[in-house]
C-alpha cells in the first residue's frame, strides 16, 4: 500500500463541529463513564519528568507565560496540568496587572479530558490550587470552568493556536475503541494508518494546533518512530515540523506504574527543520533533569556534555528514525546503498501460524486424535530456548486441504470428531463468526511443505539475536518469525543474523521493549543488506557457517566483518564507539 505521507496537510484553525451521530455519542459516553484506568489508557506520570518536559518545552517561570497559551489534552489526575498552573501564577505574579484575573489568564490553558468522574476530581483540585493562591472562590471557580473541557480530545471543538502543547496522550490499542467511534477517528485523522494506537491521533491534532515556533512535548511510547502504523505521523514531522529533542526514557521510573511499551519524550515544534538533539536514560531526579534540560535547550550545544548528542537528518519522510551514533547511522546508510535487502538476494521472511484458538488447535502431537495427514509437530519459543532446537511434542491441528480451501470434514471422520468436540471455542472466534460455513479453519492458512523446508528461527521479542536452524521438520508458530532461502546457505546466513551488524539493523529499526527487548519483527528483518550468495567466496561461505554451527558469535562477527568489508571505523561503531 503506497501513501503520499508527505503530502499531509491540515488546516490549523479549521476546527470541526461538536454535533455527532447517535453511535459515535453513544461510544463516547460509553467511554467517558468508564471505571478502569487502564481500559483508558491512563499512566501517570513522575513530577520530576513532568518538570522535565515543561523545562525542555521552555514553559518556564522566567516567561510571560500568561501572554501565551497551553494545552493538555488529556489531563487526567492532573500529573501535568497542576504544575503548569504553577508555573502560569509564577509568571502571572511577577507581572502587571491591569485586568481581572479572569480577563488575563482565561485564555492561558485549555486542558481536557474525556472521563467525566476524573475531570470532576481534577477540576476539584485545580479549584483548589487556586485557592491556594489566595484567589476568591468566584474567580477560581471562573478559571476552571474557562480552562478544562470535559470530553473527546480528537472531536471536541478547540480555537487554536497554542504555544505549548504538553502532556502524556493515552495509550489505547484499536480494538478497545467502540466501532463507531474509531471510524469515526479514521475519517478526520490521516495518521490513523494500519494498527495505530490512539495517541497518533492525540499526536496529529496536538501538532496541527501548534502555533508558530511553538513546542509539543509529550512522553508516549515510541513504537510510532519506527514501526509501520507511525509512518504517516513521520511523514507529517518530517514536512512540516521540526524534532528538536528526542530522551530515551527506555528502563527509567519516569511513571508510577511499570509499562511494557518503550517510552521517549519528543519535543516537536513548528519551525524549520534542523539539528535532533538526542539523550538517553537520565536519572530521574530534580538536579539531573534540570541540567540536562538547560543542556538540550542550549542555543549552542555546551562542550563537555556527555549524555546530549545532536544528529542531522533522523528525520526522513516516512522512514524510521535513525537515533543511533552518528559512525552507527553512516555505517547503516553505507550498507543500505552497497548491498541488496534480504529478500532481495532470495529470502523469504514470513511468521508463524495464529490459529486464534491456540488451546483448541494445538496439543501434544502423538495425543491429537485426528488422521495423521491433518496435523503437524509444531516449533515454539520454548523449543528453541537453548539456542538450539528441542521439540517438547506439540502438535498442530491443519485444516487446510492442499491448493486452497478447507478439507471437507466429510472425508476426515477423526478430524471432524476432534473440531466438533471444541466447536464452541472454535465458532466463538471473531473470523469464524465473520465466515460461519468457515468455522474450523485456522486465523493464518497451514503450507504443510513450510514444515518440511530448513529455516532460521527468530522470536519476536529477545535482548539479543536468538537465531536457530531448524533443519526441516516443524511448523512454526506464530510467535515465531522464520526465514528460508533457495539461494543463500542458511548455516551461512544464520552467521550474519547472528552479528552485531543484525543487531545494529535491528537496534536502528525496530522498537525496544522495557529492559531494552528488541522486537525482531518481519518488517524489521527485510531491512537487513546482505550480498548476493553468488558473490560470496568459498573460504569465506565456509568461515560463515562453521562459525555458526559452533555458536561462535566472535567468529559470526569476525566473518561478517570480512563479508561487509568494514572498516577499523566501522567495527568500532558496531562496538559503540563514536
Amino acid at each position: 500500500m503506497s501513501l503520499a505521507f508527505g503530502q499531509l496537510q491540515f488546516d490549523l484553525f479549521g476546527e470541526p463541529g461538536c454535533s455527532h451521530s447517535p453511535m459515535v455519542a453513544a461510544a463516547i459516553e460509553e467511554l467517558s463513564s468508564g471505571a478502569g484506568a487502564e481500559s483508558r489508557g491512563a499512566i501517570f506520570t513522575r513530577v520530576e519528568v513532568v518538570d522535565f518536559i515543561l523545562d525542555l518545552t521552555g514553559y518556564t517561570a522566567d516567561q510571560p507565560l500568561h501572554e501565551k497559551r497551553l494545552l493538555e489534552p488529556s489531563f487526567g489526575g492532573g500529573d501535568f496540568l497542576l504544575p503548569a498552573i504553577g508555573r502560569l501564577l509564577t509568571a502571572w505574579r511577577s507581572s502587571r496587572h491591569e485586568k481581572t484575573v479572569v480577563e488575563e489568564l482565561g485564555d492561558a490553558i485549555r486542558a481536557v479530558e474525556l472521563h467525566r468522574k476524573t475531570f470532576s476530581t481534577t477540576r476539584t483540585a485545580v479549584i483548589d490550587r487556586l485557592r491556594q493562591e489566595a484567589m476568591d472562590d468566584q474567580s477560581a471557580i471562573a478559571l476552571a470552568d474557562r480552562w478544562l473541557v470535559q470530553g473527546d480530545f480528537l472531536l471536541a471543538p478547540l480555537a487554536g493556536p497554542f504555544d505549548f502543547v504538553v502532556g502524556n496522550p493515552p495509550y489505547v490499542r484499536q480494538e478497545m475503541i467502540p466501532e463507531p467511534l474509531l471510524a469515526e477517528y479514521r475519517d478526520r485523522y490521516q495518521t490513523m494508518y494500519d494498527r495505530a494506537d490512539i495517541y497518533i491521533p492525540f499526536i496529529e491534532r496536538s501538532l496541527s494546533l501548534l502555533a508558530t515556533v511553538g513546542n509539543l512535548g509529550f512522553i508516549c511510547a515510541d513504537r510510532w518512530m519506527k514501526n509501520r502504523y507511525g509512518g504517516p505521523l513521520r511523514g507529517l514531522v518530517a514536512d512540516q515540523f521540526h524534532l528538536k529533542i528526542y530522551v530515551d526514557m527506555m528502563d527509567t521510573p519516569a511513571f508510577h506504574s511499570d509499562v511494557i511499551a518503550y517510552p521517549a519524550i519528543t519535543v516537536i515544534s513548528r519551525e524549520i527543520p534542523g539539528a535532533t538533539r538526542i539523550a538517553h536514560r537520565p536519572a530521574i531526579d530534580r538536579t539531573t533533569l534540570a541540567i540536562l534540560a538547560d543542556a538540550l535547550r542550549a542555543r549552542k550545544l555546551p562542550p563537555g556534555i556527555g549524555p546530549v548528542r545532536e544528529l542531522a537528518r533522523v528525520t526522513n519522510g516516512s522512514e524510521p528514525w535513525l537515533l543511533e551514533t552518528s559512525n552507527q547511522m553512516a555505517l547503516i546508510r553505507r550498507l543500505e546503498e552497497s548491498f541488496p535487502s534480504l529478500e532481495e538476494v532470495g529470502c523469504k521472511v514470513g511468521i508463524g501460524v495464529a490459529t486464534g484458538a491456540d488451546k483448541a488447535y494445538i496439543g501434544d502431537f502423538a495425543a491429537l486424535d485426528v488422521e495423521p495427514d491433518r496435523k503437524l509437530r509444531l516449533v515454539t519459543t520454548k523449543d528453541i530456548a537453548s539456542g538450539e532446537v528441542q521439540w517438547r511434542g506439540q502438535g498442530v491441528i491443519n485444516p487446510f486441504a492442499e491448493g486452497a480451501g478447507l478439507v471437507e470434514l466429510g472425508n476426515y471422520p477423526r478430524l471432524r470428531r476432534y473440531l466438533e468436540a471444541r466447536r464452541e471455542l472454535i465458532a466463538g472466534r471473531h473470523c469464524a463468526r465473520k465466515s460461519p460455513a468457515n468455522w474450523y479453519r485456522t486465523i493464518d492458512r497451514i503450507t504443510p511443505e513450510l514444515a518440511s523446508r530448513p529455516k532460521l528461527l527468530i522470536p519476536d521479542i529477545k535482548g539479543e539475536a536468538h537465531i536457530v536452524f531448524e533443519d526441516g521438520k516443524l511448523y512454526p508458530h506464530h510467535n515465531l518469525y522464520y526465514v528460508t532461502s533457495d539461494e543463500w546457505d542458511l548455516r551461512a546466513l544464520q552467521a550474519v543474523m547472528l552479528s552485531n551488524v543484525t543487531r545494529l539493523f535491528m537496534a536502528t529499526y525496530s522498537t525496544k521493549m522495557r529492559g531494552g527487548f528488541l522486537r525482531f519483527q518481519a518488517q524489521y528483518l527485510r531491512r537487513i543488506r546482505i550480498p548476493q550468495w553468488a558473490d560470496v567466496s568459498t573460504t569465506l561461505r565456509i568461515e560463515l557457517a562453521e562459525a555458526a554451527t559452533k555458536r561462535d558469535f566472535q567468529a559470526c562477527n569476525s566473518a561478517v566483518s570480512k563479508l561487509f568489508r568494514l572498516s577499523n571505523e566501522e567495527r568500532s561503531a558496531l562496538a559503540g564507539k563514536e
